[in-house]
């Protein structure tokens, strides 16, 4: 959802032309400032004391075709999005804003988080519960009333322009992460806008029918699809349609996607809003389930209303569509309180700024540290070189698109690495300013102890990556230094998978993501060994473009007007694993500053409940307190036609020295064991045995068990 804002006159033009937006007003404030929200004998339907459905029909009664019709469209104002109030219904206006990362949009004076990718790595719900419950308190201080995100669409490829503001490459990650957050942004009386529903996974071709997806049922219901179930059950309020073409047909008006599986399926009561300019029709769209278009009226408007009138939209279907949006108004109080944001508020705060910090260093992940080189120590290394624009002059703590959100106040590496290090440590800076960069990091690493090497990759919305190397002559560079250094360390900003041909170079690498305004106090805290790096992957790193699953033009990103999802269910660690391929790191793959051991594996069901527990012992075997991820993976009997195995349950365990703690994991087997039929189009499980796998990356499971399913 890239905004645009240098087309506002043209929308205001277009919807003028349509008369979608002449009788609209512009919104330019908050909700208080445009409706009465007093319960009175002209607006009984202000009472909170009512039920919501006894509302919104009231409501609804006094409304003309005219006044609903205001109410499924966008006017161009001080957000992202906004719907118009109806100040004679007492209806107050309705503001949509970006994002998945925090309020964006170039509105300032708030908190620049570290992106999605950074918070999925945590592998902690509570961590992303926390990160979602600042997005909302910060949306609520700017008067937003929905949030655009979080975005779960799966990371099928690593060069997708996208991957950092999603929640990686496993749908029950996302799921369940992407259901906490927006427990965070509810939490905090701010709807959440769940996207992008569905197979959405490149921005070359967006929304054009050159993003036609050719995708299978099964593995739309069990690879794409999943991480938006959970977001319904979560009680997300409203879902955002995507900008490809599924099967042939537009995502926004499609009947599978928004009826049969969003609403029938998963059973989703909230509304649903177009990506921006993702609306493609009138009949089609409002008939396929599309409440809202945004920003404008180029279908929603005049057009729409003439629809109803000639019968080509059923009334009932403008009802609808209506009683969607004015439901959740009512459930999240827009009619009941005055609402004091203010777009121009400051909202950041400390203690936001603390969690911004907490989640990028929880979300770090240490990738190598060859003969314990990290964490530094002041008593032993005197003197480090810091290297790379990345570490100060370019710091690359946010990607592009309707994910950026404007820092308010960003520290730097360089800063923090040199206030950390104190008076009796020697900073060399080298940023690459100078007329030979490789020659100036070379000078600064051979008079230090230690060189530390920033590097970075730019992602945004609207295009993707052509490759997974480092951009410029950073490989060059980092080679460069670790032939003058042998204590060399690499942080690497980048928004997903990148290759690494110097890896045997070096002494450590950590993946810093983009780590949002607390980049430099974050990764300090980690190299001087202040917090236990604990980050683990959510996505596979290849260990080249030829590796990943969708290898081919065909899959990607496209010929001949089809985009071929011929992988099929083999997305992620599933294709590794499925073609025997070794990757440079497995998913859910992370290290730490002390060690860990699993035992004690038991398995016991399914139980009455219909469920499984697994238990296991997890021990921290080193000489520092730390945490690890725990992570339960099951196989399907050969007959299922699974991946080799799949995500199933993770925990975050933290552990002091010598200390053991069990893990239970607890799996519904109607969830856990099933698969999609695609003939039933239905969930089966198959009768077997399921073979299941504890421990810290898909590529390292030291417990086996198995269970037995009768089916």
């Amino acid at each position: 959802m890239l905004r645009f804002r240098r087309l506002a006159s043209v929308l205001v033009v277009a919807g003028t032309l349509t008369g979608g937006l002449a009788a609209v007003t512009a919104v330019s404030g908050p909700a208080s400032a445009q409706a009465a929200t007093s319960a009175s004998t002209d607006c009984p339907w202000t009472d909170p004391g009512l039920p919501v459905a006894t509302r919104v029909s009231e409501l609804m009664a006094k409304m003309t075709t005219g006044d609903k019709i205001s109410m499924v469209h966008g006017s161009v104002g001080s957000y992202a999005g906004n719907v118009a109030a109806i100040p004679s219904l007492c209806v107050p206006s309705l503001t949509l804003e970006d994002g998945p990362a925090g309020v964006g949009d170039n509105l300032t004076g708030v908190t620049q988080l570290p992106a999605p990718v950074d918070a999925a790595a945590t592998w902690d719900p509570a961590d992303t519960q926390q990160y979602g419950a600042v997005i909302g308190a910060e949306d609520k201080g700017k008067g937003v009333d929905v949030d655009l995100g979080p975005t779960v669409n799966i990371v099928r490829d690593p060069r997708w322009g996208r991957a950092f503001e999603a929640l990686g490459e496993d749908p029950y990650l996302t799921g369940q992460l992407g259901a906490s957050e927006i427990q965070g942004i509810q939490g905090q009386g701010v709807m959440a806008q769940v996207k992008h529903l569905a197979v959405y996974n490149q921005e070359t071709n967006r929304n054009t029918p050159l993003d036609n997806a050719i995708v299978s049922e099964r593995t739309m219901q069990e690879i794409y699809l999943p991480a938006f179930s959970d977001a319904v059950n979560a009680g997300v309020a409203s879902v955002m349609c995507a900008y490809s073409t599924v099967n042939g047909v537009d995502a926004c008006e499609n009947p599978y996607l928004q009826k049969q599986v969003l609403r029938d399926q998963f059973g989703f009561g909230g509304f649903v809003t177009s990506d921006w300019l993702g609306t493609h029709s009138t009949v089609p769209a409002a008939k396929s389930g599309l409440d809202m278009e945004m920003p404008g009226a180029l279908d929603y408007g005049l057009t729409l209303e003439a629809a109803v009138a000639d019968g080509q939209v059923p009334q009932s279907t403008l009802n609808t569509m209506v009683s969607d949006i004015l439901t959740q108004m009512f459930k999240f109080g827009l009619f009941d309180s005055s609402d004091t944001g203010s777009s121009t508020a400051t909202v950041t705060s400390p203690g936001h700024q603390a969690t911004a910090r907490d989640i990028a260093e929880q979300g770090t992940v240490l990738l190598k540290n060859s003969g314990d080189a990290l964490p530094l120590d002041t008593a032993t290394t005197k003197s480090i070189a810091v290297i790379g624009a990345d570490a100060s002059a370019a710091a690359q703590t946010s990607g592009g698109g309707s994910s950026a959100v404007t820092s308010s106040g960003t520290v730097t590496p360089l800063q923090a690495i040199t206030s950390r290090a104190g008076s009796g440590v020697t900073v060399n800076d080298a940023d690459g300013s100078s007329l030979n960069p490789v020659g100036q990091a070379v000078a600064a690493a051979r008079k230090s102890d230690v060189a530390v090497v920033f590097a970075s990759d730019y992602e945004t919305e609207s295009s993707d990556l052509t490759s997974i190397n480092l951009p410029g002559g950073q490989n060059q560079l980092i080679s460069a230094v670790a032939a003058a250094n042998p204590n060399t360390i690499v942080v690497l900003n980048t928004g997903s998978a990148v290759t690494m041909p110097w890896l045997n170079q070096v002494k450590g690498v950590l993946e810093a993501w983009y780590p949002g305004q607390e980049d430099g106090n974050a990764i300090a805290s980690v190299l001087f060994g202040d917090t236990d790096p604990s980050g683990h992957l959510p996505v596979t790193f290849p260990k080249s473009l030829s590796d990943v699953p969708a290898s081919t033009p065909a899959q990607w990103p496209g010929t001949n007007g089809q985009v071929q999802y011929s992988e099929g269910l083999d997305v992620g660690y599933r294709w590794y694993d499925a073609k025997g391929i070794a990757p440079l790191f497995p998913f859910g793959y992370g290290l730490s500053y002390t060690s860990f051991s699993y035992s004690g594996i038991r398995a016991s069901g399914p139980a009455s409940d219909g469920t499984v527990t697994v238990t296991a012992d997890v021990t921290n075997t080193g000489q520092r307190a730390g945490a690890d991820v725990a992570q339960l993976y099951v196989g399907d009997p050969a007959a299922a036609g699974e991946p080799p195995q799949q995500l199933k349950g993770f925990d975050k365990v933290s552990l002091n020295p010598g200390e053991t703690k069990q893990v239970t994991f607890t799996l519904p087997v109607a969830k856990d064991f099933s698969y999609w039929d695609s003939t039933a189009h239905a969930w089966t499980v198959a009768p077997g045995t399921y073979t299941i796998g504890v421990g810290d990356s898909s590529a390292s499971l030291p417990l086996q068990t198995t269970v037995d399913i009768s089916g």
